[in-house]
């Protein structure tokens, strides 16, 4: 028989979910109000996705006050605590997705004209995208149904090539002078804060995970490209210090667009010096990176002139071109020199990306 205690708990729990059900919904309705806004051009639907972020923004504040008065009042542990936990964090997501509807409307708003036909229906996807991503994390959520947001994890990646669609289309529209500057920097504003919407999603599913599980997401593997011209250098150097020095943080590639035909031995046995076997190396053919399954988050090109080469980039792919002046030879001096710049080049970048904990 549950005591007063446990049954006070119980209804508390009860409220803070029913809360959660109540401002998810709302979050839910303010981005289908913004999406459907810029489709249909209605300024009245784009101006209660506006008004509405104020009324996410008080559901949060309550939200946020009953889970910390939750805390004080019981003292939780393991799944309550938890669950409360989560619930917080679930809030800060909402509160970002309520304040990009917000936004997305205020952009409709200024609006002169539809957009064209093709970038119009490449949003509607996009926004649909985004819809049903956040709309399966918040059912994940809600149902405490692990396997949906596991499952649903990656769903947010299947915008990326939408919104480079979208991207290249209102780029060719420019070129054209066919809108108003001020149209095309709001439509891509719109086109990113739609993609920040799925994005949140999945922040969503990684609290209905730990609020289950008590599992939190496996650290992040970042996708590193090194170029250059011939991939018998530079480029081989830093991928192998890479994945020795950091192979928990990143998988690394190396590739040029004119690959020599073997590695030079002065080079091997420099690294095998350095306790990395490069014997089984070869300079690999760099492919158009859009032939590559999944993105590289960074590209590092080591010689002018790589992007050419590389194809169109990813929207999500950053692209760095480090110098170095450590010459071209392959002596031992001019080797040690390009490896203590290339080893702290890379552990400044795997710091950027991984956190000071990278490994």
């Amino acid at each position: 028989m549950s005591t007063h205690y446990e049954e006070r708990m119980e209804a508390d729990l009860a409220e803070i979910k029913r809360k959660v059900r109540k401002v998810s919904d709302l979050v839910e309705l303010q981005v289908q109000r913004a999406v459907e806004a810029f489709l249909t051009g209605t300024v009245d639907l784009a101006n209660q996705a506006v008004l509405g972020d104020r009324q996410v923004n008080r559901r949060i504040k309550e939200l946020d006050y009953l889970c910390h008065s939750f805390i004080v009042r019981h003292a939780p542990s393991a799944g309550h605590l938890r669950f409360v936990s989560a619930v917080l964090r679930l809030a800060v997501a909402l509160e970002r997705v309520g304040d990009y509807a917000g936004m997305m409307g205020r952009e409709v708003v200024r609006l002169s004209a539809p957009p064209p036909g093709t970038i119009r229906r490449d949003i509607e996807m996009l926004g649909h995208q985004a819809r049903h991503t956040l709309s399966q994390a918040l059912r994940a959520f809600h149902h405490g149904d692990v396997a949906l947001a596991k499952s649903s994890l990656g769903l947010a990646d299947q915008t990326d090539f939408t919104l480079d669609t979208v991207i290249k289309e209102l780029i060719a529209v420019g070129e054209k002078h066919e809108r108003p500057l001020k149209d095309l920097f709001a439509l891509q504003r719109i086109v990113n804060l739609i993609k920040r919407v799925a994005e949140q999603a999945e922040n969503v599913c990684e609290q209905t995970i730990f609020a289950t599980t008590g599992e939190t997401r496996d650290r992040r593997v970042f996708r590193v490209l090194f170029v250059d011209e011939h991939n018998d250098r530079s480029s081989q150097i830093a991928e192998a210090y890479a994945r020795k020095a950091f192979p928990e943080s990143g998988t690394y590639r190396s590739a040029g667009w004119r690959p020599s035909h073997a590695l030079a031995p002065a080079l091997i046995e420099f690294m095998d010096e350095r306790g990395v076997d490069l014997r089984g190396a070869m300079p690999r053919k760099l492919q158009p990176v859009t032939s590559v399954p999944e993105h590289f988050h960074v590209i590092v090109s080591f010689s002018p002139g790589a992007r050419e080469h590389l194809g169109e980039l990813p929207y999500r792919t950053t692209l760095l071109e480090w110098q170095h002046g450590s010459g071209a030879g392959m002596d031992r001096d001019t080797l040690e020199k390009l490896y203590q710049d290339l080893a702290d080049r890379v552990q400044d970048l795997m710091t950027t990306l991984a956190g000071p904990d990278a490994r």
